[in-house]
């Protein structure tokens, strides 16, 4: 059987991620709404922006995905049913869910139902059954092999199936844990996940035992995997029958979800025009290492995790940084040129982001000027003018990439 091109489907938490997503070559993106995402800690959507949203992403041939998956109380339906209505109205494509309840309520108001990853769909007796209450894809268990998948996609005609393909890996069984809940009264099943365990750990005493027999750790991030990564084997991933594949990434910044969107859209269409090769793969990781990572591992595509795919230490490993240098003051159409306050010196052999609530893009080309006369350097405080390849905004941020 031949292949189809799986749809590339990325998270955004804000819209300039959104616009880096769609600039990159995605074909769908899934978002949250403030108070319902399993992302819930200073990102997300209000439930009014979602017609703005929406309207965005169909305008670029994208698909928009509502995640709700969150754990719902009675107390919430009301609320839920009112997210659900208005979803409807800004012509979101599908709601990514988990609940019982908010599955109903989907089907109430004509909206398609994606089952998410919080289900933990295993095996294909459930994804029948989940089929049969209306379910058009499932996002499997982020516990499977390859060969399980493929097995399930050959097993259950007719529906989806969608797969998480890189960014940040769970301790627990799809992301269910209460570790957050217990040491902070914020519950990661809500969407508040404080994330201990990405925190070093240290044992106070004798090592741990059971039945006589001693765990040895190593490290300090004991419960920290490191980051999934599968663009090294994606002809693999494709010839899996995935329809969906998704990148993790709501609360990543758009710089992330520029880079990562743009390597794995290389990635599926050399599969298919048959250039994907070792030196691409390399090139990929390259950039990837990049951005925000805490190292990779393959996840469970072909075996269970060791110790080998924890975490090595806290916070990022990515090799290039941004530091804010600015902030776009005015806005030059006719001349393309941005009018920016500097908050640190910047040199003109430097590679810039721009960056704002509509805004996003990145240049390396630096064209500068103070009183309509080329400079190559200008120091903290100064206003400068800097040509644009887009248009900016006042009071974007300007980042410079390191």
């Amino acid at each position: 059987m031949k292949s189809k091109k799986p749809e590339l489907l990325v998270g955004i938490g804000d819209f300039a991620s959104g616009i880096a997503a769609v600039k990159n070559g995605a074909n769908a993106v899934y978002f949250g709404v403030k108070g319902f995402s399993m992302r819930d800690l200073g990102t997300n959507f209000e439930t009014v922006e979602l017609k703005k949203l929406v309207s965005f992403l169909h305008e670029n041939k994208v698909k928009a995905y509502l995640a709700l998956n969150t754990i719902v109380f009675d107390k919430e339906l009301k609320k839920v049913d009112s997210i659900l209505k208005k979803a409807k109205q800004a012509k979101v494509d599908a709601v990514i869910l988990s609940d019982f309840a908010v599955l109903s309520l989907a089907k109430k108001h004509g909206l398609t139902p994606f089952l998410s990853t919080q289900a933990s769909v295993s095996n294909s007796v459930a994804a029948a059954e989940f089929k049969k209450l209306g379910v058009k894809r499932i996002i499997l268990a982020r516990e499977l092999s390859l060969k399980q998948i493929a097995e399930i996609k050959k097993a259950v005609k007719n529906i989806e199936v969608e797969c998480f393909v890189h960014g940040a890996m769970c301790i627990s069984v799809s992301g269910r844990c209460f570790l957050s809940h217990d040491a902070f009264g914020t519950s990661a099943n809500r969407g508040r996940c404080l994330q201990p365990c990405r925190r070093a750990f240290f044992l106070d005493g004798a090592p741990p035992k059971y039945k006589e027999k001693e765990f040895i750790l190593q490290g300090n991030t004991i419960l920290s995997p490191k980051d999934l990564k599968s663009i090294e084997f994606f002809d693999k991933i494709i010839a899996a029958g995935i329809d969906s594949v998704k990148i993790e990434g709501r609360t990543k910044p758009a710089h992330y979800i520029a880079t990562v969107t743009k390597c794995y859209r290389e990635a599926i269409d050399s599969v298919f025009d048959k250039s994907f090769s070792a030196k691409k793969v390399a090139a990929w990781n390259k950039q990837l290492e990049k951005v925000f990572n805490r190292g990779f591992s393959k996840g469970f595509f072909f075996s269970t995790p060791s110790k080998m795919d924890l975490a090595e230490k806290q916070g990022s490993r990515q090799t290039q940084k941004r530091k804010q240098v600015g902030i776009v003051k005015n806005f030059y159409s006719k001349v393309m040129v941005a009018e920016v306050k500097l908050v640190e010196p910047l040199s003109n052999k430097n590679k810039l982001l721009f960056q704002g609530e509509n805004t996003f893009f990145e240049q390396s080309s630096i064209s500068m000027q103070i009183n309509h006369k080329d400079v190559e350097k200008v120091s903290k405080g100064r206003l400068v003018g800097i040509k644009v390849f887009e248009r900016v905004r006042k009071n974007d941020k300007v980042f410079l990439l390191t």
